[in-house]
């Protein structure tokens, strides 16, 4: 499986899990990380609130996030008004959630490391309570 079709089928699991809430409803966004216009991975919400979702998966212990995607995210909700996000997923552990302000530098680059997210992220019923 490639790393896009990898990626894409990330977006669709977490899709699927607002979705089945019956209290929240998400979408893809088209273009995502391609288009020159801002634009995250997901977009979710509900009558209360609005997220803002950039998904990242990896194999590896530690995935490296470019400056420019943490950006995007960031004046994409400054604008919509929605709370910013990263989604991470590594293979061993699933699906965690972080906010940006959470994820740590590293030179040009951010990083999330797998023994960080466990002790920071918080799993998906956390993020939607």
């Amino acid at each position: 499986m490639s790393r896009k079709s990898k990626g894409i089928n990330g977006e669709r699991e977490i899709i699927k899990f607002f979705n089945q809430t019956g209290k929240w409803c998400a979408c893809r966004v088209a273009g995502s990380g391609s288009s020159r216009y801002l634009s995250p991975d997901i977009i979710a919400g509900n009558i209360l609130r609005k997220l803002a979702i950039e998904c990242k998966t990896t194999k590896e212990r530690t995935k490296y996030i470019e400056k420019a995607d943490v950006e995007q995210l960031l004046n994409f909700s400054s604008i919509f008004g929605a709370e910013p996000w990263l989604a991470v997923r590594f293979d061993r552990i699933g699906w965690y959630f972080l906010p940006p302000s959470d994820i740590e530098r590293s030179g040009e680059c951010y990083v999330v490391r797998e023994e960080t997210v466990r002790h920071t992220g918080i799993i998906f019923d956390e993020l939607i309570k």
